[in-house]
């Protein structure tokens, strides 16, 4: 058994419950192919590290979904609970009964991020207890543990701007030695998309299904202009 273990937080690819945010930009049927992409992209991120085994979490109604998708061996496990805190409690619970040593829950917008932060955050669990990877937004793309740690996830921080800072509290409340990785940024807001398309115009090997999507997405935006401007 590997002893690194990267288990992405996921959920089944159903218009209007994914990426709700990007509403503002996009219709429900294009959020939800442009999901498919990101957790496609993050799968195959996933595959990409040597030695270390993939998987997903994911709430209990999705688990049958999310297994008709994976490609390949990877296990789909169902948290306890509802809701991103229950989630994450679940996977060190989980993976750690397992006897894995290394955990790291990542999110499932991010295939973009370069494999050197991720190798780097496992790394880090070879001299602390949480690694955490920040975002420009207040929360993190990813948290790491050697164990599970009760009481470290507030249900009432996740996806605002307090998240990470109420983690990092509660590492320190809970007497646990936490070291950070670089900033990233995951897909949650019409900017951040717009700068993920930037990059992947450029680098589209870093994400090739949504780079194809942006290019689609982007072609038709295009048209749609073009049409305008001649009615």
């Amino acid at each position: 058994m590997a002893s690194e273990t990267l288990v992405i937080m996921a959920k089944a690819v159903r218009p209007g419950a994914v990426k709700t945010r990007l509403a503002a930009c996009l219709p429900t049927q294009s959020i939800a192919r442009l999901y498919r992409c990101l957790l496609k992209d993050t799968m195959a991120l996933a595959r990409s590290l040597d030695g270390v085994t993939p998987a997903i979490m994911c709430p209990a109604d999705d688990v049958e979904e999310l297994r008709r998708m994976v490609d390949g061996n990877m296990q789909v496990v169902a948290q306890n609970g509802a809701g991103l805190a229950a989630g994450l409690e679940s996977v060190f619970e989980r993976f750690s009964a397992e006897g894995r040593p290394r955990i790291i829950a990542f999110n499932s917008d991010s295939p973009h991020l370069p494999v050197a932060i991720l190798r780097q955050a496992f790394d880090a669990l070879g001299s602390c207890d949480v690694v955490v990877g920040p975002t420009h937004d207040g929360g993190y793309y990813l948290v790491g543990a050697t164990s599970a740690h009760p009481g470290l996830f507030a249900a009432g921080a996740m996806g605002t701007a307090s998240a990470l800072d109420t983690l990092l509290a509660r590492a320190q409340t809970l007497g646990l030695s936490v070291q950070t990785t670089a900033e990233f940024y995951d897909v949650d807001v019409p900017a951040d998309l717009a700068r993920l398309a930037a990059e992947l115009r450029l680098a589209p090997e870093r994400a090739p299904r949504t780079a194809g999507w942006v290019k689609e997405w982007e072609r038709t935006a295009a048209q749609l202009r073009s049409g305008a401007g001649q009615a």
